[in-house]
């Protein structure tokens, strides 16, 4: 899958590549730091692949945040199903004793940020918090990957 949306965004003109490591790091589970270490192996200074990666994924996140925001705001009125409590239950504990930052921080290493993100909203955190700690998460991780994925093409020339 990984090369696939290699060759997605290597296929665009070279002007406008980084749109095509916006548009990856957009998909849940790619993230930035796969688009940014996409972006990176096909040839995007290692800058503008982080940065258009990180606002790809922080632009996907916010709409599931926002939407999840929404919804929970009208089911609050009503009860909520006991399955979907059941499904998500290991995050609501880890939520439960890491708090936002935590499970932001570190939750991309189990789930991707939309997920996670409309999770902890969905869950009462305060969207305004999430929305900040998954930002910083985003950065951090996009910002690891594309420096990991920069220095491994230096060390192979």
């Amino acid at each position: 899958m990984i090369e696939s949306l290699q060759n997605f965004a290597a296929s665009f003109p070279e002007p406008l590549q980084f749109v095509a490591v916006a548009l990856v790091a957009a998909v849940p589970f790619i993230e930035s730091y796969f688009g940014s270490l996409i972006g990176v192996v096909i040839g995007v200074p290692v800058v503008a692949a982080i940065a258009t990666a990180v606002i790809g994924n922080v632009i996907s996140m916010l709409l599931f945040v926002n939407s999840a925001h929404a919804v929970r705001s009208k089911v609050r009125k009503g009860a909520e199903s006991e399955k979907k409590e059941r499904k998500y239950e290991k995050l609501r504990r880890a939520f439960d004793k890491y708090g936002i930052a935590g499970v932001s921080l570190l939750g991309q290493t189990i789930l991707p940020s939309q997920i996670t993100s409309a999770a902890l909203v969905s869950f009462g955190a305060n969207k305004q918090k999430v929305i900040f700690w998954q930002i910083i998460s985003i950065i951090l991780w996009g910002t690891l990957f594309g420096v990991l994925a920069a220095q491994g093409i230096n060390l192979m020339r």
